[in-house]
């Protein structure tokens, strides 16, 4: 599966932005995670989906501020990122895996098998 996010981009604090993740394939039976990652720091999943988009999670650190949506119709996945915050700067990637259930997500970076290349997130003070 080709992931390709975009959206990343410049922003001042309390700003909002959408990521979008778009695949190259259906996105039927892949579960989908946002990841980050903030310059030298470890990767960090912030929200995550299954593949039917029925279940969702979020870190603490972005819970009511983001919200992850799947469109499967138009095999992509997004981020809404809202009252974005400095320490919100960071690379996200999107990632996916399959998987047969559909209420199911990964919360585990190593989960995910399938990686796009990160689009970057700044979030000025």
């Amino acid at each position: 599966v080709q992931l390709q996010a975009s959206g990343g981009g410049l922003v001042q604090a309390g700003g909002s932005l959408r990521l979008s993740c778009a695949a190259g394939r259906t996105l039927m039976n892949y579960a989908v995670g946002w990841i980050r990652q903030a310059p030298g720091k470890e990767r960090d999943l912030v929200a995550a989906i299954s593949w039917s988009g029925t279940s969702t999670y979020y870190s603490d650190s972005v819970k009511g501020r983001f919200t992850i949506s799947k469109d499967n119709a138009k095999n992509t996945v997004f981020l809404r990122m809202n009252s974005l915050k400095p320490e919100d700067t960071a690379v996200y990637y999107c990632a996916a895996t399959w998987e047969a259930s559909d209420s199911y997500y990964y919360t585990r970076t190593t989960d995910y098998e399938y990686w796009g290349q990160g689009t970057l997130v700044t979030v000025s003070s």
